[in-house]
């Protein structure tokens, strides 16, 4: 008798520890519904981080218009391929009176070079093109003579003063030049700006 109830009692003890362990691991796993909140709450709270922090960065940059980098102290200029631009070439091309055409300027920044008003030689400055408003490069437009920013319609005379917003100051300057080799060069602005007669504000 003994012999048989052993092993029935033995298979039951067994199956309770089985159910108990069940019972217990349940009560410590979350629920589903539980994890699913976890996962919906880290999406909205990316959602809303994301635009939060990009226009932090836009106000930002309005109140601390971008700086033009001036790290070396002269930077060759080069047409849009990337080939160095000579005084006399670049002249025969764009024989038009203040001609303004972007070249890469100092640090790489697209700058405008500008034919003198006579067509025989190179304002001995360059016109950065970057707005001081938010960054975006601003295009000449000849039929209206002016600087018109496609980003926010800032506008800037031929010379890069501001004549309308929302950009708060003009466009930077840089000195153009050309060596014994007739190949033009910019350097950096570091003197008073001529058209505020105040000190450039990107130094």
């Amino acid at each position: 008798m003994l012999s048989l109830r052993t092993p029935l009692h033995t298979g039951r003890h067994s199956r309770d520890i089985i159910m108990r362990s069940s019972i217990f691991s349940s009560l410590h796993t979350a629920p589903p519904d539980r994890e699913k909140r976890k996962l919906m709450n880290s999406i909205l709270l990316g959602g809303v981080a994301l635009p939060s922090s990009a226009i932090a960065g836009a106000y930002f940059q309005f109140l601390y218009p971008p700086r033009p980098s001036h790290d070396k102290e002269i930077q060759y200029a080069k047409d849009i391929v990337g080939n160095p631009i000579k005084r006399n070439e670049w002249l025969r091309s764009h024989s038009a009176p203040l001609t303004r055409e972007l070249v890469q300027g100092l640090n790489g920044e697209p700058t405008y070079l500008i034919t003198q008003d006579d067509r025989i030689g190179l304002q001995n400055y360059g016109i950065n093109s970057i707005c001081t408003h938010l960054g975006c490069v601003v295009p000449w437009i000849s039929s209206q003579n002016k600087f018109i920013c496609p980003c926010h319609g800032s506008q800037y005379d031929p010379e890069g003063n501001v004549v309308r917003g929302p950009a708060p100051l003009p466009l930077a300057l840089a000195h153009a030049e050309t060596d014994e080799k007739d190949e033009v060069f910019f350097r950096p602005w570091k003197e008073e700006d001529f058209r505020t007669h105040e000190t450039a504000w990107w130094n």
